[in-house]
């Protein structure tokens, strides 16, 4: 053989290696773009809309509504939020003389999403003060109700909503503003979720998520560990869990929201769209000894629940259709202007009225107005603009028969109006 033929011959054999490598590699290397496209094609950055500029209002209108319902809750004459000393404050349900976890971390959520830095410091502050158990079994978790003026605790247990806010928040502060400001606010949330995983039963507390059935409990402490509340379940929070949480269990959180959704498939009437306040984590009914399963005030927050993973995460968009449609409907069957704000979850009218205020009675609540308003997002039927314009008119302000909270249905108003603004979003770690 010669130099000149070998030489030929192993250029010959190397252009048919070449092909074969090119001909096996190519497509793999395709196939993994394409795959990666298609994986970052179900995750897209949600578009938040602006509801109300849909419906006709002008941007200067719909910042100044948003602008005066914040006054009105955080800083105005009938404000629920309380300066206390250089650096601490609280959220109280004024009507009940007391501070709620609830409340308070409500009140961290709309601070970060509003960038309101120092109310959500001086929240945290009085919560980690006087709410959260620095020892203990409890330890970590937070008292639900605190007598502000005394500080002393009306109940040591804790409310599992709560904590489901705070950790949110906390993460959302994290991603905002970093954690070298005064506050590691990632160490915070990851402090109460540390110490939720270490809770196993022991001295009757447990993790805030029941890890059988992978839904919220009611209270993490009991018999409350066994079953759960409708409007606890928010399955977006539980993503943000999973992509800034990292503590290990993010498979366990996108489990505990798909979980989320397919339970509000089944505590969601099939044709009122109602739900009850309190059920077992098989969407039926739950009664209490202090009343008969209905849809009350713990109830409004289902719709805004539900849109807020619509918008955000958008993984049962047809479910959530449907329901709101459902929702809406039933509601202006009852008359949009003068729908009341307790039923049976066929409709009817409940035979025990739970009381708000001095006055046993059904109104047509601000509260469910608000939330009422924010199924609006989801529902794809263009009437449904009615309700947008129902809580633009909506006032925040006492009733007729003079009884007035602008704790919840404040808080619910000033919650809708970030929603029906794209106003509330989910807070990204850029860079992360």
């Amino acid at each position: 053989m010669t130099a000149q033929y070998r030489d030929t011959n192993e250029c010959s054999i190397r252009i048919q290696l070449f092909i074969i490598i090119f001909t096996l590699i190519v497509p793999v290397f395709v196939m993994g773009q394409n795959k990666s496209k298609t994986e970052k094609s179900t995750h897209k950055k949600p578009q938040y809309r602006n509801l109300f500029k849909e419906s006709g209002y002008s941007q200067i209108e719909i910042d100044n509504k948003l602008s005066k319902a914040f006054y009105d809750v955080f800083e105005g004459p009938n404000r629920v939020y309380f300066k206390e000393g250089d650096s601490l404050g609280y959220v109280s349900d004024v009507k009940n003389k007391d501070a709620r976890t609830e409340g308070m971390s409500y009140g961290m959520m709309i601070a970060v999403q509003l960038d309101k830095k120092e109310i959500f410091d001086r929240l945290w502050r009085w919560s980690v003060k006087y709410m959260q158990h620095q020892n203990g079994p409890r330890e970590a978790y937070f008292a639900w109700s605190v007598n502000p003026e005394t500080k002393k605790q009306n109940s040591a247990g804790s409310a599992s909503d709560g904590e489901l806010y705070y950790i949110t928040s906390l993460l959302f502060a994290s991603n905002k503003w970093g954690n070298g400001t005064g506050i590691n606010y990632y160490k915070e949330a990851r402090r109460i979720l540390d110490a939720m995983w270490k809770k196993d039963g022991t001295d009757n507390v447990h993790n805030i998520i029941n890890t059988e059935h992978k839904q919220i409990s009611f209270v993490p402490e009991g018999g409350g560990y066994y079953w759960t509340d409708p409007s606890y379940h928010v399955p977006a929070f539980y993503e943000i869990w999973a992509l800034y949480a990292k503590d290990g269990h993010e498979q366990f959180y996108k489990e505990c929201a798909a979980v989320s959704r397919d339970f509000l498939h089944k505590a969601c009437h099939p044709v009122t769209g109602l739900n009850a306040d309190y059920t077992d984590f098989d969407g039926a009914p739950h009664p209490t000894p202090w009343m008969p399963p209905a849809f009350r005030y713990d109830s409004w927050r289902v719709p805004m629940n539900i849109a807020m993973d619509y918008t955000w995460y958008g993984k049962d968009k047809k479910w959530q259709e449907e329901y709101a449609e459902k929702f809406q409907n039933f509601l202006r069957s009852k008359g949009l202007d003068t729908y009341e704000d307790q039923f049976n979850l066929d409709g009817s009218t409940p035979d025990f009225i739970l009381q708000a205020g001095p006055v046993k009675k059904l109104r047509h609540s601000i509260g469910l107005v608000a939330t009422a308003a924010t199924a609006s997002l989801v529902n794809k039927d263009k009437e449904s603009i009615d309700f947008v314009h129902a809580v633009w008119n909506a006032k925040l302000e006492p009733y007729d028969d003079g009884y007035f909270d602008p704790y919840y249905d404040g808080l619910m108003y000033l919650f809708s109006l970030m929603h029906l603004s794209g106003k509330y979003q989910i807070i990204t770690a850029e860079g992360k």
